[in-house]
């Protein structure tokens, strides 16, 4: 007897990072040619040493550390955040407007449950980012692809023809993953206008926008005093503290939008884990100076990466920032299969553009991303050496 199965979560596709591990299984990686695995964009190390002490003091001393706490959120945390944002993007953000989540995945799966059901149809610029896909799938949510140009940024004209009566949502990632493209203000500003005159939702979200390459505040659109009534903001903590084990993200969006979000998180998780929250809160209060280091650590690494592609014959850059670069290379085989032959050929795990791409868009076959954050220069140097050595 095979018990049900519901079908949406059947058609929806394995989880890519876990399905490229799987093709290590049985591979033996030499101590002179150790793998290079660029497949997944989390960091490796454990969050700096004082932010650790907190985790620990509020573990040992806090007993309000242990128990359920508010499940939109710690209130300092919230208050920290709307004060951080509000000064960052120049506009005016309450703490009420900003809700706590087990991560930034966990933002928009509950976003998307307030704004989409079954039959609705949430547009997504391709290459896309396979979880945003995969949860839109599962709830029986049409992921409509708008295909972006050679600079892989998405053009509102061209997203305002795919709106259709059940169009719920834009969902914008910049810096982008997988593209590592930054959106310019300007664009983000015409899709905001855009979704506001077809009464849709624009969500947002600047996982990685603490390794922006430009100075400044990366767009206007909390300038606006009327930015919640278009725009879900998303963020995540995991990258600019190392968090990535206590799932930290963050939703700021109207109050009566986060109402619905917390029937949600009630339902899901109850409460983000409290002791990720203090960690975040920590963070925020402590470590201006050093995420400015990480920073610089990430553009010189994304440096390294323009300066390899620019040299590497055949290969083409197609987007390069954050902790991404997505890449078009000139063999013929397609992309899957030429990710399976890196690894086992020259110990190099990167993801095809297959798994950010439909089945509907040729281009797939002949990209990769590449998740160059865990690798210093030296390892994108040895990279490079090894992409150098591919023969179709």
């Amino acid at each position: 007897m095979t018990l049900p199965l519901n079908p949406a979560m059947a058609a929806t596709f394995p989880p890519p990072v876990m399905e490229a591990r799987r093709w290590l299984q049985g591979v033996t990686f030499s101590p002179d040619r150790p793998l290079i695995n660029v497949s997944q964009a989390a960091p490796v190390e454990s969050p700096p040493l004082g932010l650790r002490q907190a985790l620990a003091e509020a573990a040992l001393n806090d007993p309000q550390a242990h128990l359920y706490g508010p499940v939109l959120g710690l209130p300092e945390l919230r208050a920290e955040i709307a004060d951080q944002w509000s000064a960052a993007y120049g506009g005016a953000i309450a703490p009420a407007q900003v809700a706590i989540t087990q991560g930034c995945n966990q933002a928009f799966t509950a976003v998307m449950s307030t704004l989409a059901g079954a039959g609705d149809e949430v547009i997504l610029p391709t290459p896309w980012y396979f979880n945003h896909k995969m949860w839109l799938d599962m709830q029986g949510v049409t992921a409509v692809p708008l295909a972006t140009g050679a600079d892989l940024l998405p053009d509102p004209e061209r997203a305002a023809a795919l709106i259709t009566p059940r169009t719920r949502a834009i969902a914008l990632v910049s810096p982008n993953n997988p593209g590592g493209v930054e959106y310019p203000a300007a664009l983000l500003a015409a899709f905001r206008d855009l979704c506001r005159a077809r009464g849709i939702a624009l969500i947002l979200d600047e996982t990685y926008r603490d390794f922006d390459s430009r100075e400044g505040r990366p767009h206007d659109l909390f300038a606006d005093p009327d930015w919640a009534d278009v725009l879900i903001h998303l963020y995540s903590f995991s990258k600019a503290y190392r968090l990535t084990g206590h799932r930290v993200g963050a939703i700021v969006a109207a109050e009566d939008r986060l109402a619905e979000v917390e029937k949600f998180l009630d339902t899901v998780a109850i409460c983000p884990g409290q002791l990720g929250q203090i960690g975040a809160l920590w963070g925020m209060r402590n470590l201006a100076q050093w995420v400015a280091g990480e920073r610089a650590e990430i553009l010189a690494r994304r440096a390294a990466m323009v300066a390899g592609f620019s040299a590497l014959q055949g290969w083409r850059l197609l987007g390069c920032g954050a902790y991404f670069a997505y890449v078009e290379h000139p063999f013929a085989a397609p992309s899957p299969d030429l990710a399976r032959r890196l690894v086992q050929e020259q110990a190099v795990l990167m993801l095809p553009g297959t798994m950010f791409q439909p089945d509907t868009h040729p281009e797939r076959q002949q990209q990769f991303r590449i998740a160059f954050a865990n690798v210093d220069t030296a390892g994108i140097a040895a990279l490079f050496d090894r992409l150098a050595r591919v023969q179709g």
